[in-house]
């Protein structure tokens, strides 16, 4: 039995003075989360329950100490007022005509790429960052629902509060507003919908959610040509898109695809960005086009779309990422941050961001 069961299975065994149900099946406990030899979880009550609940937060918390091999444990009381996650199911809606303006959000930029593997959420979670720097409202939506990568990369976690169960509260790190479907699920766990649950969800993150005022809004793409790409083009007012592509022909062939879907759908082509562009070898020197070099400049002129920067491959950068503070973060003055930065202050310059 692993911890987390086993934690639960001593949670179970608490009873929920209000319900007279177990706390488990009662819903009372919520982000259960286990990291090594720490659990957290919180107990979701009703605020006029308070009182009567503390007695029972102290007993889940010795509950859960008593499994083998936890040695800290902690639990909170939270009061919200419908203990159901936000429903981004989709719901019917009077037909739109034309694509929407989402309310105190000044442009909306997308981040795609072709193919996947090729840095796309790591440039769109650096980029957001680097904006921020710069002095820039921004907000983040993680669009990607199969594969959501932001909340690791930012260092953001907990579940988003909806006061009123319709608006969605999102979470911030690092001067970005984020929001993502990895914050909704459990970690780990697969999102197993159809393109109508997708498009249900996407327009309801993007809609319900209070951002707040942004002067940009990036929405991190997941990679091909698929059912979010069209709904985000064709029901929100989108200001333009960045492609992201690695130097080599098999990733350059797919970037020229998700270029195409973009004029198709009037979508304004920003410019591409290299990514994993050289390679510098921290014990020589050595610089090595590990994937090739220029293709993406050399793309980028064919098509007759401007060539926003070119991104190293590096380790820092990925470790930042993997650690939940990316490189313009991190390691603000270093040349793999620079990059990052200096396609913002272009952006910037140039009036798209």
């Amino acid at each position: 039995m692993s911890i987390r069961d086993a934690v639960l299975a001593n949670l179970k065994k608490i009873t929920d003075p209000v319900s007279g149900q177990d706390i488990v099946s009662a819903g009372v406990v919520r982000a259960l989360n286990v990291e090594g030899d720490t659990v957290r979880f919180v107990l979701e009550i009703d605020p006029k329950n308070a009182d009567k609940m503390e007695p029972v937060r102290a007993t889940a918390e010795k509950a859960a100490q008593m499994v083998d091999g936890v040695s800290k444990v902690s639990a909170m009381l939270t009061a919200h007022s419908d203990k159901a996650p936000p429903d981004l199911k989709p719901k019917p809606k009077p037909s739109q005509t034309g694509p929407q303006a989402v309310p105190g959000v000044e442009r909306i930029i997308a981040v795609a790429s072709g193919k996947g593997g090729v840095g796309k959420s790591t440039v769109s979670a650096n980029l957001a960052c680097a904006l921020a720097a710069e002095g820039r409202r921004v907000g983040l939506l993680d669009a990607d629902v199969y594969g959501p990568s932001q909340p690791r990369m930012l260092g953001v976690s907990g579940r988003p509060a909806s006061p009123d169960g319709k608006t969605i509260l999102p979470l911030r790190n690092h001067g970005v507003t984020m929001m993502s479907m990895g914050l909704m699920t459990n970690e780990g766990q697969a999102v197993v919908w159809r393109g109508p649950m997708l498009m249900g969800a996407l327009q309801q993150m993007m809609s319900q959610v209070q951002w707040g005022a942004l002067d940009v809004l990036i929405v991190d793409l997941p990679p091909g040509t698929g059912d979010v790409q069209l709904t985000l083009s064709q029901k929100f007012k989108v200001d333009g898109a960045i492609v992201v592509s690695t130097p080599q022909d098999v990733a350059l062939i797919d970037a020229r695809k998700g270029i195409d879907m973009f004029r198709q759908l009037k979508t304004p082509i920003v410019g591409m960005i290299e990514n994993m562009s050289t390679h510098i070898c921290s014990n020589c020197g050595h610089e090595e086009h590990v994937f090739g070099h220029g293709g993406v400049a050399a793309e980028a002129a064919e098509l007759g779309v401007p060539l926003l920067g070119e991104i190293p491959l590096h380790l820092d950068i990925r470790v930042a990422a993997d650690g939940g503070a990316p490189i313009v973060v991190s390691k603000p003055d270093s040349p793999q941050a620079e990059a990052f930065r200096k396609i913002a202050r272009d952006l910037i310059a140039a009036g798209k961001a």
